[in-house]
């Protein structure tokens, strides 16, 4: 075998072998049918009282030699006179001992069945297939007429036989033209039935060859086929996403690098130029620097697991689990104190329960305090953390956000222009707002009133723990 067949050979051959099959089945039970009919019918002229058994049974009574015997009453003498004038049906007679007694044919041959009937009841009868003396095949109804004696009478199946062989011969011709036909449908279904998936093909190996991930495929009605090119489609467009966020990836990356990257090779080019030169940097001088580059790798190290955060697809997170939202706040604001330790921090907090990401939801957190303390002037106005109904509030006393900018706040590698002299890369808002979606919930920004930014986060849940379900 060079090969497994086409698909749309196969379907060709299913569906002809599937219809030629019915047709065969439903040929033979044909056959059977109308053989069974042709039976009945010939027993039906058998059934009833025999025809010329007012003949055949004084005949074989009186005739000399039979059956008949003495003390049992005899023919007259013109039955058997006019015997040959007789136009008796095939019949014949049989006794208990096996004996017969023929009349108007062939003689039957006799079975036991046939002699066991002699001594049931009268008018008890069974219906047989026979042959006579002769080897011709024929129907006989065997009738028991008083005990010890029955009547069999015949018909002949040679006509039936004949029907039921040109019967064949039509259903055998009907069935191989019925073979011809489903093998025509067969070809003509599968080519219809697999258009959709030729397409199909047509485009992943056009997708294949030219790496194209906007082909699209046309979907029509709501079938197996249309659900694959659904598929196939959404394939292609998680594919184009995921590409996108690699290719946006690399740029952010190659662009947000290439600045403290120059830095780094410029102090570090300082220190070895001072080196090589014999003229070392005083004590004082080396330590600002050598601080400046651990700063220096420091914010490349953040700014790297930023962009990694964001590159991530909605689904590549961490399983979402019950979450104290309330625990998360509590933590984020004791890390924002250890790093800020002059900024005061008002915290009011009430039990919320969610589903999410509890890393992910903690650095957002983390990220909008770091922000409310950066932009916090010193003095005693506290940041204000509020978690009320499933909403968390952060406020600060900044000089808050000019209103034309607010809708850029959680745009990546966004800055304002009051921050731009600031440390940073513009990428903590933008992991805020993709913490808080793939949540579930909404963020928001806005300058508060008198004075400072008011951010807003809103996450789904419910106040109280959900219930834990047995097993698990």
């Amino acid at each position: 075998m060079n090969g497994r067949r086409s698909l749309r050979s196969r379907l060709t051959l299913l569906v002809a072998a599937a219809v030629a099959l019915a047709i065969a089945v439903c040929a033979v039970l044909c056959w059977f049918v109308v053989r069974a009919e042709l039976l009945r019918q010939v027993e039906r002229s058998l059934d009833g009282r025999p025809q010329g058994i007012e003949w055949i049974v004084p005949y074989c009574q009186g005739e000399p030699g039979g059956p008949g015997g003495p003390g049992e009453p005899g023919a007259p003498r013109e039955v058997m006179d006019h015997r040959p004038q007789l136009r008796l049906p095939p019949i014949q007679l049989i006794y208990a001992d096996g004996r017969r007694c023929v009349a108007g044919s062939t003689p039957v041959k006799v079975t036991p069945a046939d002699l066991a009937l002699t001594y049931g009841p009268p008018g008890r009868r069974e219906f047989r297939n026979g042959v006579t003396d002769t080897g011709e095949e024929v129907r006989v109804m065997t009738k028991n007429i008083r005990p010890g004696l029955a009547v069999m009478e015949s018909r002949s199946l040679g006509e039936v036989h004949s029907t039921l062989a040109t019967l064949a011969g039509i259903l055998a011709a009907v069935t191989a033209l019925g073979v011809l036909g489903a093998a025509s449908a067969g070809l003509l279904v599968s080519r219809t039935a697999l258009r959709p998936v030729g397409r199909l093909t047509e485009a992943v190996e056009y997708v294949a060859r030219t790496e194209d991930l906007d082909t699209r495929i046309p979907v029509e009605g709501t079938d197996e086929i249309a659900r694959l090119g659904v598929s196939f489609n959404a394939m292609t467009t998680a594919l184009a996403g995921s590409r996108e966020r690699q290719r946006r990836l690399i740029a952010d990356a190659g662009h947000e690098l290439r600045t403290p990257l120059t830095s780094l090779r410029t102090n570090i080019d300082l220190l070895l130029r001072s080196e090589n030169a014999g003229r070392p940097l005083d004590a004082a001088p080396k330590r600002r620097l050598l601080a400046n580059l651990k700063a220096q790798f420091e914010e490349m190290s953040t700014l790297v697991g930023d962009l990694l955060q964001l590159s991530r697809s909605e689904d590549e997170h961490e399983p979402h689990v019950e979450v104290a939202f309330h625990d998360v706040v509590e933590a984020a604001v004791r890390r924002a104190r250890l790093r800020a330790p002059d900024t005061s921090i008002e915290v009011e907090l009430s039990p919320w329960y969610l589903r999410g990401d509890q890393a992910a939801l903690e650095r957002a957190v983390v990220n909008l305090l770091d922000n409310a303390v950066k932009f916090s002037p010193g003095g005693a106005d506290p940041v204000s953390v509020r978690l009320r109904g499933g909403e968390l509030t952060v406020r600060d006393h900044g000089p808050g956000i000019p209103g034309e900018e607010l809708p850029y706040v959680f745009d990546r590698f966004w800055r304002s222009s009051s921050a731009r002299s600031m440390p940073g890369s513009g990428l903590g808002l933008a992991i805020v707002a993709k913490a808080v979606r793939d949540a579930g919930g909404e963020v928001s920004l806005e300058n508060a009133s008198g004075g400072g930014t008011l951010a807003r986060v809103h996450l789904p849940g419910s106040p109280a723990r959900s219930p834990v379900t047995p097993g698990t």
